[in-house]
């Protein structure tokens, strides 16, 4: 069944492709993707165009596939292996939920950071500004607003 369901997929992301998005399969394997997202100009990551993986279970579409950037990105909901922390892809996926939906939902995530989870400062291999440490990054009272400081500085060379 998983099978069907994701040639269905593929089929009608290639007639009607998400904005500034674009998947399909490596190597004609329908359970291993790979999309490309390029970004707008008026996002802190204008001009970028990253690789995300996209590996299907044969439980698909009632599990949710394995998403992870393969290009290198600093984000606080994403790590320096790529891992995505996004609620639709763990425990709110749902069957009804597509590839192209869900590759929204990353571009969204890619836009406006969900401050809440933090993924990055959770796990040590994370990349982060030089000279900022998780402990001091997660510090109690004003501390906690550093991360929303030193993101847009990082990412964009400067303060906004």
């Amino acid at each position: 069944m998983a099978s069907k369901w994701i040639q269905k997929e593929l089929k009608d992301l290639q007639k009607d492709p998400p904005t500034s998005c674009s998947a399909g399969t490596v190597a004609e394997d329908m359970f291993h993707w790979q999309a490309t997202i390029m970004r707008p100009p008026d996002s802190p990551y204008a001009g970028g165009v990253f690789l995300i993986t996209i590996h299907f279970s044969p439980d698909y579409p009632f599990k949710p596939p394995k998403v992870a950037f393969r290009t290198k990105v600093f984000h606080p909901n994403i790590n320096s292996n790529g891992s995505i922390c996004l609620d639709i892809l763990k425990e709110q996926w749902s069957p009804a939920l597509t590839i192209s939906k869900m590759l929204l939902s990353i571009c969204s995530l890619l836009t406006d950071p969900n401050l809440m989870t933090l993924l990055c400062l959770r796990l040590p291999t994370c990349s982060r500004p030089t000279g900022v440490s998780t402990r001091r990054l997660l510090g109690v009272g004003p501390k906690n607003m550093l991360w929303v400081k030193v993101v847009p500085t990082y990412v964009t060379g400067g303060p906004h």
